[in-house]
């Protein structure tokens, strides 16, 4: 009865730890699937029923649409006449007070994500918030300020590394980490988990 009891632990154990992965992933999967798809999703169904071409919901339109308004933001952007046109609005919106800040916040980040590892040079330690705890941080800057060298770090918060703070230290509070910005990256989006 023990042995039975055993190799039913051991089976259901084994068979939990494949299948909460793959739930997880479905469950995500699933939830961006809905949120991509419901963007555009209710208006093209209210579209279609105004045309008279039947009511109801067809599930992935929005994404698809969604999809297709990227290709073409894509297509209008890499040409002479685009790339005027994308100026001038961006010019305009960088005009717009409460629009400014977010729209200017939104580039920095997609550039951030646009140009890569590159933005982060080296992954370090550094104490913070308190002396004697470490955190994981990417050099984006070397600053010399009234004779002082100084090194920007840009520390990430668990598990959405966009949302983080910018903070200046000293070259002697900045310790090497031993990771590659590769390896510190995939560290903070698992929230500790993958440990290099």
């Amino acid at each position: 009865m023990k042995a039975v009891g055993k190799h039913l632990k051991g089976t259901f154990l084994a068979g939990i730890f494949i299948v909460i992965p793959f739930g997880i992933t479905i469950f995500i999967l699933k939830f961006l699937f809905n949120f991509a798809d419901g963007i555009l999703g209710t208006h093209l169904d209210n579209l279609l029923a105004f045309f008279g071409w039947g009511e109801g919901h067809i599930p992935g339109i929005g994404m698809i649409t969604g999809a297709a308004v990227v290709y073409l933001t894509g297509l209008v952007a890499t040409n002479v006449l685009g790339k005027r046109l994308l100026k001038l609005g961006d010019d305009l919106l960088t005009r717009i007070p409460l629009v400014k800040s977010i729209y200017t916040s939104s580039k920095q980040l997609t550039k951030v994500f646009q140009e890569g590892g590159s933005s982060y040079r080296r992954a370090v330690f550094v104490e913070w918030p308190r002396p004697g705890v470490k955190a994981v941080g990417f050099v984006t800057a070397d600053v010399l300020r009234d004779g002082e060298h100084y090194v920007v770090v840009y520390i990430p918060t668990m598990p959405n590394p966009t949302s983080g703070f910018a903070l200046w230290f000293q070259e002697c509070d900045v310790f090497e980490s031993g990771m590659t910005v590769e390896d510190a990256v995939k560290f903070v989006v698992s929230g500790g988990v993958v440990i290099p």
